[in-house]
């Protein structure tokens, strides 16, 4: 590996950098889970509903979606190292009032103000990773990258479950405070400017039409679960976020230097990688939500009960996200995919066969399998799109990769979540039959309820099974040794070429 230089040519520990890197991330990432369990504590301690609870967790990810397409710029304009602190900072200071908090209102600003964090950290973390790693070694870096981007939110139930139930609801963020302070700290010394900068302007008509239009549409998907899709709320909600996006994508187009640079989408492996790691983001989180559902109705579980039963798949996730990243490096995303989408379709299968005497350790295997497959898709798809960029559309390509799996991850959460809703609902007795055949009315209630769960698994199982023929189109060995790095695709080079001229 070549000797670690920052941007004014100075040494630096690369090592210390990238560990400083993903703790700190792996701190602001496992907030967008934490609150998991926790409601039912927060609704007695605050004397609150579970609509209004729910905004802890739904405010976060819109603040956290809204703040994603702002990175790119951000990431061009400001010393990467000071930048990191700041979103570190920002991210401290909201775990702070959280912490504190003397009533629901502060606990939800610190919250949103967390998120302001992490929209900047989590991006800045893939463009670290790419930026001081040659392609032919990015699949090892972003499998680093993984285990943080993964893993972080998927044992958030599980820590929320124990600490709700071993300690108070505040411990959830006392405890990151001093770690968070740690990071702050470390990062001033091993934190070093890695990301070449420029000037650009802050073009606020685009802020402003990607901040309504992101924040409409997420708060649309949140809200499906609620109120249904037919609802005004979810409607107008949506409506308003597709007009304001397609204003935002058109001013792009017409920009000569845009906010956020679209013509990422020029590359036809970008455009793919980009597609395929969106829909089996859609294929995780969709489950992730409906198991612990599953565990807790049917089987009676509680909320950290559940939360371990999906431990060991984030494990197994944790320990094949840097195998499979330095897989990648030797073979390309393309067969790794396919394998892993196929492991992912057979780990959902079963689902459909499930009823309420399956054993939870038949749902532990299961559900760890499909994350196997999961871990084998993600980031090295994600590092295969980026590979086909140049340098400078790096934190572009980072930011859009990482809105459109935002989005997708709503989409998919509200999609599975309104066919459970739904189904359910449609198949559920007459309330006549509880009178007259209670016993009948309980059995055909459980019926309904599983016929429920049957049909969004089948919706997850559709998903997969498009993902598996969408990694066929990914290009085979888009690395192909390393000793070789990637091309980017000829438009965007000429366009990087020209941009050089110019400058």
């Amino acid at each position: 590996m070549p000797e670690a230089i920052d941007n004014k040519g100075k040494k630096y520990n690369r090592t210390m950098l990238i560990t400083v890197l993903l703790i700190g991330t792996f701190c602001t990432v496992l907030n967008q889970t934490i609150l998991a369990t926790a409601f039912p504590a927060l609704m007695k301690a605050f004397s609150i509903s579970t609509s209004t609870v729910q905004w802890l967790t739904t405010g976060f990810l819109m603040v956290n979606g809204i703040m994603i397409p702002v990175s790119a710029w951000l990431a061009n304009r400001f010393n990467s190292k000071w930048l990191y602190i700041s979103a570190m900072i920002i991210f401290e200071v909201g775990t702070i009032l959280a912490w504190i908090s003397p009533s629901y209102a502060v606990l939800l600003a610190g919250r949103l103000v967390q998120a302001v964090g992490v929209g900047i950290s989590m991006p800045l973390l893939q463009n670290i990773m790419l930026s001081i790693f040659p392609s032919n070694q990015r699949g090892s870096a972003m499998g680093m990258a993984g285990v943080v981007i993964g893993v972080a939110p998927a044992i958030g139930p599980t820590l929320s479950g124990w600490v709700i139930d071993s300690f108070q609801w505040r411990d959830l963020f006392g405890m990151i405070v001093p770690i968070v302070a740690l990071v702050i700290i470390l990062a001033i010394f091993y934190m070093k400017p890695v990301i070449k900068t420029s000037k650009p302007k802050l073009d606020w008509l685009s802020l402003s039409f990607s901040t309504i239009g992101f924040g409409s549409l997420l708060y649309g998907f949140s809200s499906v679960g609620d109120n249904g899709w037919t609802s005004r709320t979810v409607l107008a909600t949506l409506i308003v976020g597709v007009v304001f996006i397609i204003l935002f994508i058109w001013r792009q187009i017409k920009m000569e230097k845009p906010f956020l640079q679209l013509k990422v989408f020029l590359s036809k492996d970008f455009t793919i990688a980009t597609i395929l790691s969106s829909v089996v983001m859609v294929a995780m989180v969709g489950v992730e939500m409906i198991v612990p559902l599953y565990l807790q109705i049917i089987h009676g579980m509680s909320a950290l009960d559940s939360g371990l039963t999906l431990l060991p798949g984030a494990l197994m996730m944790a320990v094949m996200s840097p195998i499979t990243g330095r897989a990648f490096d030797r073979i390309g995303a393309k067969r790794l995919s396919i394998a892993g989408l196929f492991l992912l379709t057979v780990g959902t299968f079963p689902f459909l066969m499930i009823t309420r005497d399956t054993p939870i350790i038949y749902i532990v295997l299961l559900y760890a399998l499909r994350l196997f497959g999961i871990s084998m898709v993600m980031m090295p798809a994600t590092t295969a799109g980026m590979n086909a960029l140049p340098a400078n559309l790096i934190s572009h390509g980072t930011a859009v990769n990482n809105t459109v799996r935002q989005v997708a991850s709503s989409i998919g959460t509200a999609v599975l979540v309104s066919v459970l809703s739904n189904v359910t609902k449609n198949q559920m007795p007459s309330n006549d039959l509880l009178k007259q055949a209670p016993l009948e009315y309980r059995s055909r209630t459980f019926m309904a309820t599983m016929s429920g769960y049957r049909a969004a698994f089948w919706i997850a199982i559709a998903f997969s099974i498009i993902a598996l023929i969408i990694a066929f189109f990914l290009k085979n060995g888009i690395v192909y040794s390393n000793k070789k790095t990637v091309k980017a695709s000829t438009s965007l080079k000429n366009q990087n070429i020209s941009q050089e001229e110019r400058a």
